[in-house]
């Protein structure tokens, strides 16, 4: 039986003004999660919690190991990519990489080196000499060099241009055929609709849906009514003003187009604060 690579249960983190409202979720091995949700909606808390850069409640299990238990083994199987590489900007990255292995007993020097060769990473340049997305990939070949068989990936693609993006997912797919696992936040949906197998929907520190891409994305399509009135006898949710009319989330039908993620998001978001 393959273990899973990650299972979240009961995550909790209670800020003055935010909660993470005890999320339980779990990311199949092998697969690519997106973890997605507005500004605020509690993304980055999630990741952060998982890898105990923050202190909060739950548990956390990577491919059968607690966290809590088993630290150390846990950490050589996690990697954590932030949207760029913001440490050492003075440092070359044959420095940086230096500083990083000495942490990790299992660092393959040879697998760094292939990484740099395939991401086109010349060790000699500054960290600072380096793009958004090339920080991106220096980042990848950092994990990847002390044996991640796990990335959690905060908007890693935040601030790249579309081609840039389109590398990236690339990449990941590669990483994916790989036999490595990653959960990763964005608020481009775009992205997620070429690389994603699940999606994770948080709002407001909850998690809305959790569930295979396809099957979100085929289960919600969006209908255009002539009055608000006509949208709530079809059961729309979330019904917006539009140009045409008014615009509404529906299920259980073949009526209408099919949905995007974000149209997901909008909508959903909107029929939360008619419930609120």
């Amino acid at each position: 039986m393959t273990l899973r690579a990650l299972e979240v249960e009961n995550l909790k983190k209670v800020y003055p003004d935010f909660t993470l409202g005890g999320i339980s979720f779990a990311v199949e091995t092998g697969q690519i999660a997106g973890l997605i949700g507005r500004n605020g909606a509690g993304k980055s808390t999630t990741l952060k919690s998982i890898m105990r850069l923050i202190s909060s409640e739950g548990t956390v299990k990577v491919f059968g190991k607690d966290f809590s238990e088993d630290e150390g083994a846990v950490k050589e199987l996690l990697g954590y990519v932030g949207g760029g590489f913001r440490f050492y900007p003075n440092k070359t990255l044959s420095a940086v990489a230096k500083a990083v292995a000495g942490f990790y007993p299992h660092w393959d020097k040879e697998a760094f080196t292939r990484y740099c060769e395939e991401y086109a990473l010349v060790l000699s340049k500054k960290v600072r000499e380096l793009s958004e997305g090339m920080k991106i990939k220096f980042s990848l070949a950092l994990a990847l060099s002390h044996g991640a068989k796990l990335l959690l990936l905060d908007e890693p693609t935040s601030g790249l241009d579309p081609l840039s993006r389109e590398d990236f997912c690339d990449t990941l797919l590669s990483l994916k055929r790989q036999g490595v696992t990653i959960l990763f936040s964005t608020h481009i949906t775009s992205d997620l609709m070429r690389v994603a197998d699940q999606i994770l929907y948080l709002s407001d520190g909850t998690l809305l849906a959790d569930e295979p891409t396809a099957k979100l994305v085929k289960r919600y399509r969006v209908q255009t009514f002539a009055s608000f009135e006509e949208a709530g006898a079809a059961h729309a949710m979330g019904v917006k003003g539009v140009k045409d009319g008014f615009e509404g989330l529906v299920a259980g039908t073949e009526e209408g187009r099919e949905a995007t993620l974000d149209e997901i998001m909008i909508h959903l978001e909107y029929a939360k604060k008619e419930t609120a």
